[in-house]
């Protein structure tokens, strides 16, 4: 099947997230073509799965729904979801790129009623709660999914769970015949914004994430002090469901490590920092955190986010790498190491450990066009031809302001080579 909408006057960003968007609006706003293009069922990427922004601390909701509104109201821009770029062929000004839609088993009559959620009973993992939750066979992604239409699992297709989902659908969207299609289009320039994702903790042995039911990732405990996550946004041990009030934050957990990531991932630091301050909005003066740490990396600005929490009382920080975690009796995970300020051995109880584990490119597990240029760890940093470009946390460890920045260049590159395109065509 071919897409004869997109020309080589398009371009293409591949990847939904904050600095996908960020990239597809600025470049459509100048009048562009673009074709926004997202593996996942809704747009947003892990930016719409934070519980708030640092340093303000506001919720992502301040800067996704500007741009979902942006979006919407934007004819240039042509968002396919559950598409994933198969091959790029050509040259600069000249792509063919083959895409794999798949199913969703719902479509575009969908008015996120919810009715159909309520009419299976198989349950799934929930990969938005980071695995912390279950979610029905028939569900919407999040509160802030775009476009807001409901996902039918592929497991219950063909199965009594899914004609019951079928069955509840007042407007005729739940569509169990859909399959999965391969469309091929042509396009001037490629923005690559295909993000980040969490180291994989299990890998650091030592910390027993995956072996100790209350070690968790700092992605985790963001979903647990959302009020919209899996707890309520209750600080709920995940082994017996008590209230942690003592929590371990360890920092660079798999970052600046030959044997791991050998880069500082540079948004760990202010991350920890920023859910300190959940733990004592959760408890007040009982609550107690305390940050082992290497190195605390904040830049401009937010060193004064840095100096705010410094001054909390229920908050204690650590000069160690934590050398490991046995858990006691009772569950608790127990920390050893020593403190390098004081030289002294330390064997810590917490209630709950929190990894802030680092970042490594999204990319490490898509197959990139042959010419592209990638960095020691994997982060892109564009093409032989320089028609395509990386944007975002593609490019490097940062933050949802400097993703953004980072996206907001690669729109303007993408520009030039579409303008270069028409001027030698004209």
């Amino acid at each position: 099947m071919t897409d004869s909408i997109a020309t080589n006057q398009t371009i293409l960003v591949v990847g939904g997230g904050i600095g996908g968007m960020t990239a597809a609006l600025e470049a459509a706003e100048c009048g562009k073509q673009v074709m926004l293009v997202e593996r996942n069922a809704s747009l947003g990427g892990r930016t719409a799965l934070l519980y708030r922004y640092f340093p303000k601390m506001c919720h992502p909701t301040c800067g996704l729904e500007i741009n979902l509104r942006r979006l919407k109201g934007n004819r240039n821009v042509r968002v396919m979801t559950m598409t994933e770029v198969l091959s790029v062929t050509g040259r600069r000004g000249n792509y063919s790129v083959t895409l794999k839609v798949a199913p969703r088993y719902v479509n575009e009559n969908c008015t996120a009623c919810g009715e159909c959620a309520k009419a299976v009973e198989a349950e799934i993992d929930n990969a938005y709660e980071y695995g912390l939750a279950k979610t029905r066979a028939a569900y919407l992604p999040h509160a802030m999914a775009y476009p807001q239409r409901y996902v039918i699992d592929p497991s219950i297709v063909g199965t009594n769970d899914g004609e019951k989902a079928k069955a509840a659908c007042k407007v005729g969207a739940v569509d169990l015949a859909m399959q999965e299609e391969t469309v091929t289009i042509n396009v001037g320039s490629v923005i690559w914004a295909t993000g980040w994702k969490p180291y994989d903790a299990a890998k650091i042995q030592p910390y027993g994430y995956g072996r100790f039911a209350n070690v968790i990732t700092s992605l985790e405990f963001e979903r647990l002090a959302d009020p919209h996550g899996p707890t309520g946004g209750k600080l709920l041990r995940p082994s017996d469901g008590q209230v942690a009030k003592n929590i371990a934050f360890i920092q660079c957990a798999g970052s600046r490590d030959e044997n791991h990531l050998r880069h500082c991932s540079r948004i760990c630091c202010m991350a920890s920092l920023k859910q300190t301050q959940y733990v004592r909005e959760a408890h007040g003066d009982a609550g107690k955190s305390t940050v082992y740490y290497i190195d605390l990396r904040t830049i401009d600005r937010l060193e004064d986010f840095y100096q705010k929490v410094q001054q909390d009382a229920t908050v204690t920080f650590v000069k160690s790498k934590v050398a490991k975690i046995v858990e006691d009796k009772d569950g608790n995970p127990v920390l050893h190491g020593v403190d390098t300020e004081g030289y002294h051995r330390y064997a810590t109880p917490h209630d709950l450990v929190v990894l802030a584990v680092g970042m490594e490119p999204e990319a490490n597990g898509i197959k990139l066009p042959d010419d592209m240029l990638l960095d020691s760890s994997g982060f892109i940093e564009g093409s032989k031809d320089e028609g395509m470009f990386g944007a975002g946390a593609a490019t490097s460890p940062l933050d949802v302001n400097r993703a953004v920045q980072s996206a907001t260049a690669a729109a303007l590159r993408a520009i030039k080579v579409i303008h270069k395109t028409a001027t030698v065509e004209g």
